[in-house]
């Protein structure tokens, strides 16, 4: 199952007050129906490629209206072979429309919901859950690329999608794909706030326990190839000093030079492949003597002035 699919199951499963079950209807009629006029009657027809959304209309509208529905399934013809559902409402369309506040007697249909029907914020988080019944998807969270998105019609309706979704501090965005307009969140925090807002809660548990996961392993790596950048430059350090000690001994300056200066060299070319911490640990068992990573540096710095001079 995808995790698109995931969401959409959570979503039509999720028990509801009948205010929130009117914004949510009110949504996928919205979005997945058209109208016409049969017999001086008005029809109202479902269209979808989901059944999960188709069935959460049949179960919304029972519940609500006790409307009688038809339903046909539609096998597509083309490669994929889809079914498309058709969900036919033939009796008090309009008063249903009417009581979702997607009609006016003085204004026909309107573009979007009266105020009243979202006035509300637990039925405006249901209205997006119906969006995103209807025509929503997310991307996995094992993908990298964090990705949630509603497909539109027509811009306007983007535009009052966008404006609801801010409504919960939610940065959302508009970008055209062909003849649609796509709402859509790039962000993986504003995605776990939009399933929070819809109520996916299981969803947006998967989400997060996924995505701090995989972001916790490549923290790790990122720490790990940090570490390993780190002894590589210390090693490489490290020859570099052994170097010029070499040459220090070759030239017969070693008992020339001041003890402590001596005392770093005999170290170093004894722990060659010690960090500076490690040097200095080694340095006060051996001689009694507290001395800083600083301290060591200079003396180390000293020795490679001295060789480089001859």
């Amino acid at each position: 199952m995808s995790f698109s699919s995931l969401i959409k199951n959570e979503i039509a499963a999720s028990e509801i007050d009948d205010c929130c079950k009117r914004a949510q209807l009110s949504a996928l009629i919205q979005l997945t129906s058209s109208l016409s006029i049969v017999d001086k009657k008005m029809e109202l027809l479902v269209h979808s490629e989901n059944a999960t959304a188709a069935k959460r209309v049949v179960s919304l509208l029972k519940k609500l209206y006790k409307a009688k529905t038809e339903i046909k399934v539609i096998k597509k013809s083309n490669l994929r072979k889809n079914n498309i559902y058709n969900v036919y409402i033939k009796e008090d369309s309009k008063k249903i429309l009417k009581d979702l506040g997607l009609y006016s007697d003085n204004r026909g249909l309107l573009s979007h919901p009266v105020y009243s029907i979202l006035v509300k914020n637990c039925c405006a988080r249901n209205y997006l859950a119906g969006c995103f019944l209807a025509y929503g998807s997310c991307n996995s969270p094992n993908n990298k690329n964090y990705h949630l998105e509603i497909v539109l019609n027509d811009l306007d309706y983007a535009n009052y999608l966008v404006k609801l979704v801010k409504r919960f501090n939610i940065q959302i965005k508009i970008s055209k794909r062909r003849n649609k307009y796509i709402v859509y969140l790039k962000r993986a925090d504003d995605i776990s706030d939009f399933l929070r807002v819809i109520g996916a809660n299981e969803a947006l548990y998967e989400f997060e326990d996924t995505r701090i996961g995989r972001d916790m392993k490549h923290s790790i790596i990122r720490l790990g190839n940090c570490e390993i950048a780190n002894e590589m430059k210390s090693l490489k350090a490290s020859e570099a000093q052994i170097e010029y000690m070499n040459k220090i001994m070759d030239k017969g300056i070693y008992k020339n030079l001041d003890v402590k200066l001596k005392n770093v060299i005999d170290l170093r070319l004894k722990y060659n492949d010690h960090s500076l911490k490690e040097l200095c640990d080694e340095y006060k068992k051996k001689y009694g003597e507290e001395i800083s990573k600083s301290g060591l540096k200079h003396r180390l710095n000293k020795i490679e002035s001295i060789a480089k001079s001859f």
